[in-house]
């Protein structure tokens, strides 16, 4: 069973997110004005053409947000999202304005992606966002049921993203597009990733011994799975296990060296519990 973290560590590593994502979104998009969606797409729009500052936007443009978002979805729905868009505002009003990589086009793209990814991988993990369009999209499903939370979040972004075009022109718009894929592909690994193994599937003829030499050699459960080949009809028993991504290279070994003929499937697992596994995640929260 997944150890509880104290609330204090997860509003800390909130904090840390939204300061993450300030540092990226004022010292790396806004200088070079990549528009990659939501309130903060808004705001970098706003600072270019009238000067606004970003906290300021941010901040205006959830506030309303959050004053139809509390009756209607509640405090504990929105508690943990209500301190992290306090906290982004924050970072973006504190942390001291810096041309970081000056007009690089793509390192800005990519290394803000990358800082973004992470930020909002943290916030995230906690179970809260950043208000913006994520809270803007909850409300208007309430009212539009036949579009998902995410499509209708995803077409607000865009239009953000568009709106950048004509201001910016379109080749930071395409460097922002770069960003925003970054982003959704760390984000996703913060979420996941700190938790990823390998799941194998092994069907051999020797499935006994290959068995033994994954649980004696690497200290690993297998599990047996009664299984029949189609063509031939005949019954085999296909073994299952789950290992760390570090003693994969070792298990195939293993099997190549018990069985060279063994049939071997290999792919990703997220979210392992259990004996074996809790104890290494645990190591990394400490």
């Amino acid at each position: 069973m997944k150890r509880k973290i104290p609330v204090f560590w997860e509003y800390a590593a909130i904090l840390a997110g939204t300061f993450i994502m300030g540092f990226a979104i004022k010292n790396l998009y806004d200088p070079i004005a990549l528009v990659t969606g939501g309130f903060t797409g808004i705001a970098i729009i706003l600072k270019n053409l009238l000067g606004v500052p970003l906290w300021i936007t941010n901040t205006l443009l959830n506030i309303p947000l959050f004053l139809v978002a509390i009756p209607k979805l509640g405090w504990n729905f929105v508690k943990r999202t209500f301190f992290a868009t306090v906290c982004l505002s924050l970072a973006l009003a504190v942390i001291p304005d810096s041309r970081f990589l000056a007009d690089d086009l793509f390192l800005s793209a990519l290394s803000g992606g990358v800082l973004n990814g992470i930020g909002i991988g943290l916030v995230f993990v906690f179970q809260a966002t950043t208000g913006g369009t994520d809270m803007l999209a909850v409300l208007l499903h309430r009212k539009i049921r036949r579009f998902s939370v995410m499509e209708i979040m995803e077409v607000i972004d865009g239009l953000i993203v568009i709106i950048g075009i004509p201001l910016f022109g379109i080749r930071r718009t395409l460097y922002a597009i770069i960003a925003i894929f970054l982003v959704s592909k760390v984000s996703d690994t913060i979420m996941e990733g700190l938790k990823f193994s390998k799941q194998v599937f092994i069907i051999s003829e020797k499935s006994e011994s290959v068995a033994d030499k994954i649980m004696h050699e690497l200290g690993r459960g297998v599990t047996g799975i009664e299984a029949r080949g189609m063509y031939t009809g005949s019954g085999k028993q296909m073994l299952f296990c789950v290992v760390p991504k570090k003693e994969i290279a070792r298990l195939k070994e293993l099997v190549g060296t018990e069985d060279p003929d063994a049939f071997v499937i290999v792919s990703d697992a997220r979210e392992v519990f259990g004996e074996g596994f809790l104890e290494e995640y645990d190591k990394i929260l400490q």
